[in-house]
């Protein structure tokens, strides 16, 4: 049955009952759940998912679909035995696959009159302004035209330096770009369990107001045959959303329908956190490191202020090596990660600036090795660091 949206009604990101009215959902759907133990795609469990985004659709709602499965499916074609684990045959297998998924896609939609719009993403898409920026004027103008947009991680051509790691946390940053008044993460278990779900006594978890609830819950990082992700991928990828301000719900694939009404299935996750800049997020969950940037305790307490930038001054060693715009880490003297940002300076131009003022800089090199390594509004603090630096000494 169709729930009429109702535009009007208040963000509630603490409670279910929001679920049927919410204008704008992001669902992701894991390998899994869309695949059969040969790698072969299954066509019927694909349109049953259609059958209920296609229904939110017409209820006057707004669906973007983030699903995994293109590996998967491109096991059979290839006659592969089990998913690859090298690089290129991973991609080989990602490249026969896309294509097999999203015509599935295309077709199931069609039948109900809706379009699709396939935007393939990698890690490198959210941590350059450029790109995301891209990425959000894209899903944003789909969504507009009453298109369908089908989400994944560009297999085909990533690597694992650019890689996401799981399409769970795809979904939570894509959540954020598009301001999605929920995520749903459909898979093959329902929900989280205070014991792993096989173990005989084992019960769901049906709301999660915080994680630090449910810290010492045992949870495993491995998934399915056909899946890379886990549990472990799963809860991090609500970390990502709920501190951003989008509630989460968990639950099987065949659960979907019950989900998006706002039913008792699955584990709720409430919104912990306001929303913040999209460019911010990328910094902090997008992609992985490429270096780090030693400073010395005055930097560290510096940045941790929240209002200053790195300078030359305040680093005493580079590791690693990256190019201007990469992400990269703060540490400070004890050790600890106080920040994330994208740096200025390619790494081999660092050494020469490092422990030197700017006006220093300014006469010796010239205009342009005077500015910040990392800008404050490049920055992003580890909310851990940040209690630390306020604890009195």
């Amino acid at each position: 049955m169709n729930v009429p949206l109702v535009r009007a009604v208040p963000r509630d990101a603490s409670s279910r009952a929001a679920l049927p009215a919410a204008r704008r959902v992001v669902v992701k759907i894991g390998s899994s759940s869309l695949t059969g133990p040969d790698g072969l795609l299954d066509v019927g469990a694909l349109r049953a998912l259609v059958d209920v985004l296609a229904a939110r659709h017409a209820a006057g709602g707004q669906v973007v679909l983030v699903t995994s499965g293109a590996i998967s499916a491109g096991i059979g074609p290839l006659g592969l035995a089990t998913r690859p684990r090298d690089l290129a045959t991973m991609q080989a297998a990602a490249s026969v696959g896309q294509g097999m998924l999203v015509a599935r896609y295309t077709e199931a939609f069609a039948a109900h009159g809706i379009g699709v719009g396939q935007i393939l993403l990698t890690a490198e898409d959210t941590v350059r302004r450029l790109r995301y920026k891209n990425a959000q004027r894209s899903l944003s103008r789909l969504l507009a035209l009453g298109v369908v947009p089908v989400v994944n991680e560009n297999d085909a051509v990533t690597t694992d330096e650019l890689k996401f790691g799981d399409n769970d946390r795809l979904a939570a940053l894509v959540s954020h770009l598009v301001k999605a008044d929920a995520l749903v993460l459909l898979t093959d278990v329902d929900g989280l369990h205070d014991a792993p779900p096989s173990r005989p006594g084992a019960r769901r978890i049906p709301h999660v107001g915080d994680l630090a609830e449910v810290a010492d819950v045992p949870v495993t990082a491995r998934g399915s045959v056909l899946g890379t992700g886990g549990m472990v991928t799963k809860l991090e990828s609500v970390r990502i959303a709920t501190a951003s301000g989008v509630p989460v719900v968990l639950t099987r694939a065949a659960n979907a329908a019950a989900a998006l009404a706002g039913e008792d299935v699955g584990t709720f996750f409430a919104a912990t956190g306001r929303r913040t800049s999209a460019r911010r997020l990328w910094i902090a969950h997008a992609a992985r490191v490429r270096g780090r940037l030693h400073v010395d305790d005055g930097a560290a307490r510096a940045v941790l202020g929240g209002r200053a930038s790195l300078l030359p001054a305040g680093v005493t060693r580079v590791d690693g090596e990256f190019d201007a715009g990469d992400p990269v880490e703060l540490v400070a003297p004890d050790g600890a990660v106080v920040a994330r940002g994208l740096v200025a300076f390619d790494s081999h131009e660092l050494p020469a600036l490092l422990g030197r003022q700017t006006a220093e800089l300014r006469a010796a090199l010239g205009e342009g090795y005077d500015r910040e390594i990392v800008h404050r509004d490049d920055l992003v603090l580890e909310p851990r660091a940040r209690a630390r630096a306020r604890a009195p000494r």
